[in-house]
């Protein structure tokens, strides 16, 4: 007896129906047409979306005229054009970049310490930035991100300096364990937070506005940002990229690894500095935004499996997606005011991760 599929194959009575390996498979290779896609959609809204509503297909024309050799009337008024191209696109691609790189952080970071709590700031990079950027503050900088702005090269430092103090208590020239580097990540972290904290509480004229670059926002968002940022994420992401199998090695653990041929200790070394070095580039511009390095990674996890050469690609292009979003709900939800981006992130990003919790062994 067969039975006869809607697709006009038939399949004998006794044959398995499709299981949850077929189902996986599937996921995983829809997966980057379904992310692209997600990435595409997110773009257009956030270029096409506030106060001045436009057309999303003026908007797709005018990207298209915008590729080198060719040229389609988009039908924007001059203002329009200026409004497209002299606020949204800049913020968009600020945005996709930032959310690019604390999305791949956080899988490179999960990956390395094989942990998967892990996220951008477990060394004490947010610290160390936030450190940075209140004393930048406190002596009367401008909030303005510019790229001559004492704020992001402030925060910048900080962040990089956190990172070296880490790494120097944790013993990490000196052969010492993943768990000893976490453990000094977080007393360096808890040393400098109540360091930048005293500070506050000595100059409390300028909690508002610690607090705003804390909370982080794209606001104020320029093409200057994004050159400024393009070099360091390219030159990070790219190493992370290229490592994505040996994060895969390193998965099994650090004896199997090296009986592979793998230098795990520099190995380890090579994609956590380049991790924390994109990582510090994209908070000393947006300031501090949570979940966005825990919840993609692990999204992406969900659907196409613990291999990292999947992970990573596909964690850039959604992070990029996610935090897009993000910033439109934060521009829109109390318009004309802007709430901080933090604050959505952590409002999405929390009871999201509960649910992943519940998945955890897709996690392996």
């Amino acid at each position: 007896m067969t039975t006869r599929l809607s697709s006009g194959v038939t399949r004998g009575a006794g044959a398995p129906r499709p299981g949850p390996i077929d189902r996986r498979e599937r996921w995983r290779r829809a997966a980057p047409i379904v992310v692209g896609l997600v990435l595409a959609a997110s773009i257009v809204a956030g270029l096409m979306v506030g106060p001045v509503r436009l057309s999303p297909w003026s908007v797709i024309k005018e990207l298209i005229d915008a590729l080198p050799g060719l040229s389609l009337d988009s039908g924007l008024s001059e203002r329009q054009h200026d409004i497209l191209w002299s606020l949204r696109a800049p913020r968009v691609a600020v945005g996709v970049l930032v959310g690019a790189m604390l999305a791949v952080s956080g899988a490179a970071y999960q990956g390395a310490f094989r942990n998967p709590l892990a996220d951008p700031y477990l060394l004490g990079v947010a610290a160390g930035a936030g450190l940075g950027a209140t004393l930048a503050i406190v002596a009367r900088a401008s909030l303005d991100r510019g790229v001559l702005s004492p704020v992001p090269l402030a925060a910048f430092a900080g962040a990089l300096g956190a990172v070296a103090l880490t790494y120097l208590a944790g013993g990490a020239g000196r052969g010492g364990s993943t768990t000893s580097l976490v453990l000094a990540g977080v007393a360096i972290s808890s040393f400098l937070t109540a360091v930048q904290t005293y500070i506050q509480q000595q100059n409390s004229e300028v909690l508002r506005e610690v607090y705003t670059w804390i909370l982080g926002r794209l606001t104020t968002a320029r093409w200057s940002d994004a050159a400024l940022l393009s070099p360091y994420i390219v030159v990070s992401a790219g190493t992370i990229f290229a490592l994505r199998r040996s994060l895969d090695v390193l998965a099994v653990g650090d004896e199997e690894a090296a009986s592979l041929g793998i230098d795990v200790a520099r190995t380890r070394l090579v994609i956590i500095a380049a991790a924390s070095l994109g990582t510090a580039a994209a908070v000393a511009v947006s300031g501090l935004i949570a979940f966005v390095g825990i919840i993609v990674p692990h999204g992406i996890r969900l659907f196409v499996g613990g291999s990292y050469q999947r992970i990573v690609p596909l964690s850039m292009a959604l992070g990029g997606a996610f935090l897009v979003a993000t910033d439109l709900a934060a521009r829109t939800i109390d318009a004309p005011a802007e709430l901080p981006i933090g604050v959505i992130t952590a409002f999405v990003g929390a009871p999201v991760f509960v649910v992943l919790l519940r998945h955890r062994r897709t996690w392996a």
